[in-house]
């Protein structure tokens, strides 16, 4: 059938470009965005599976492959490795065996503690409405609303895809009981803030409704946003697509069940799904024919762009992933490299001469070899050899990782040296100098676009006729808990001091923890 977008009106995408998009972009951007996944999560693959079973393996060789060993030199895997970043697809090189690999992720439990220091202890979302009972109610919307769509494990999961692909998108979708009142109310057509009272007799009602809007997060290998051409900053028209697993056996690939060995070769069914959103209509195709489609009664396209740490001039941010891995193949290469040396030096060997049927006895503490040949003699060599210009390389280049992201190990509680009496505030923080400026940065631009998401989702709610607002009432700040310890303390004299500066009451109690 392929893409019609004749109901999108006259300003509508193009289906040429969006089949592009599919076609091509999406491939791209797919082995682009994978690659980086797998750095983070380094995933392990049998042995056996095909691709991997072509490479010349040997009594060192391990029963797994694991997502990192991309990047290191064939001299080390024995293999080749496509461009599509993933450790299943390559080529064996010939006349080179598989050596033991070493694969130490030293990206993972990086992004997890800057995800821990900026989501570990919750956010608060604070409304900057001028009447106490409506700013009670807003933020008791969004926190609805959020709970509804995860809690903790939403901004968690924010924070974990935009680290790895260096931004994350969030599509606001309305539930289907609010959309289909709301569609009764307006005739069907698209409702506006004008004749949006309130359909809802108690303020339990609203925060039923508030819990169905669904939060989805994109990752990045779903997204192909059509932007403004004359500002990457406006999106004109989303476009998501992805493989969507169904609940069904394609019975088309039953064709191995007749080379036997053990499974009838059948797999599990899937759909490509494209969805197209625009201010006005959507659409949802699988495999380029449509399916559904609806009017969007929103009047925008209800997507926010967060990015991880901003990138002048791009519409994706930068990646902590990818920064980091060059030096993690380093790391991996020197350390296969002295696991092989050490294969063959930590343990001894020996050179006998002139003794019968030494090879048919062991070498074991109380052993005894007997022999009449006074030439015969037996000569240990082998034994792992310091090489301190080798160890010192591979602290340098976990340095270098901890310069680049900002995250030493100390931030993980690993102490190598004694960091001296860190008794004093300042002291704790000028230790976490590099890692505590980051997450400020990143507090910035995530705290933005969750100001976003609630502007968008109390506009929906407006729209739809559940709870009017106006735009000023949907303004939010974004209170970060302190990520390091806290002196008890010393925040309660600093709250004292507040109160006595006229800070009002309830501001100050919300810092201290108590709603």
């Amino acid at each position: 059938m392929g893409f019609d977008f004749g109901n999108f009106g006259k300003v509508r995408p193009s289906e040429s470009f969006v089949d592009w998009l599919v076609d091509e972009q999406w491939v791209g951007i797919g082995q682009h965005f994978g690659r980086l996944w797998e750095y983070y999560n380094n995933p392990m693959y049998d042995i056996g599976t095909a691709g991997i079973a072509e490479a010349k393996q040997n009594d060192a060789s391990k029963n797994y492959v694991q997502g990192q060993e991309y990047g290191l030199p064939p001299r080390i895997t024995g293999m080749s490795y496509s461009g599509a970043g993933n450790g299943l697809v390559g080529k064996r090189v010939g006349g080179i065996e598989r050596k033991e690999v070493v694969i130490e992720n030293d990206i993972a439990w990086r992004i997890n503690a800057m995800v821990d220091f900026l989501f570990g202890k919750g956010i608060d979302f604070v409304s900057k409405a001028s009447e106490p009972t409506k700013r009670r109610e807003l933020e008791q919307i969004i926190k609805t609303v959020f709970a509804a769509n995860g809690a903790a494990g939403f901004f968690q999961d924010m924070a974990v895809l935009g680290s790895v692909y260096g931004f994350v998108d969030c599509v606001v979708r309305p539930g289907t009981e609010v959309l289909q009142k709301a569609q009764g109310l307006n005739g069907g057509g698209r409702a506006t803030s004008s004749n949006s009272t309130s359909t809802f007799t108690s303020f339990s009602s609203i925060l039923e409704s508030a819990s169905g809007i669904g939060l989805e997060l994109i990752e990045a290998p779903r997204a192909l946003p059509v932007l403004d051409e004359n500002d990457y900053r406006k999106i004109e028209f989303y476009v998501q697509n992805f493989y969507q697993q169904k609940n069904a056996v394609d019975e088309h690939s039953g064709f191995w069940k007749m080379l036997g060995g053990g499974t009838d070769g059948r797999k599990r069914d899937r759909a490509m799904v494209t969805e197209v959103i625009g201010r006005d209509w959507w659409q949802r195709y699988e495999n380029k024919e449509l399916v559904s489609e609806g009017a969007n009664l929103l009047g925008e396209v209800p997507v926010v762009h967060v990015q991880n740490l901003a990138q002048p001039y791009y519409y994706e941010g930068i990646s902590d992933v990818e920064q980091l891995t060059g030096l993690q193949d380093e790391l991996n290469t020197r350390l296969s490299d002295r696991a092989s040396r050490i294969t063959f030096q930590a343990f001894k060997m020996y050179l006998a001469k002139g003794i019968e049927a030494v090879g048919d006895k062991p070498v074991s503490p109380g052993q005894m070899w007997c022999t009449d040949n006074l030439d015969a003699s037996i000569e240990a060599f082998g034994g792992d050899g310091h090489t301190p210009s080798e160890d010192l390389h591979i602290s340098e280049i976990r340095e270098a990782m901890d310069k680049v992201s900002g995250v030493t190990p100390a931030v993980a509680g690993v102490l190598k040296n004694k960091l001296g009496n860190l008794t004093s505030g300042v002291a704790l923080k000028m230790t976490f100098m590099g890692m505590l400026a980051k997450t400020e940065r990143k507090q910035f631009t995530y705290g933005e676009g969750l100001k976003e998401i609630a502007r968008k989702v109390l506009g929906t709610l407006d729209i739809l006729g559940v709870y009017k607002t106006s735009r000023e009432e949907r303004e939010f700040e974004i209170t970060f808990p302190e990520p390091l310890p806290v002196d008890v303390g010393e925040k309660i004299n600093e709250a004292k001091a507040k109160l006595e500066l006229g800070v009002p009451r309830e501001q100050v109690f919300r810092e201290l923890g108590y709603e």
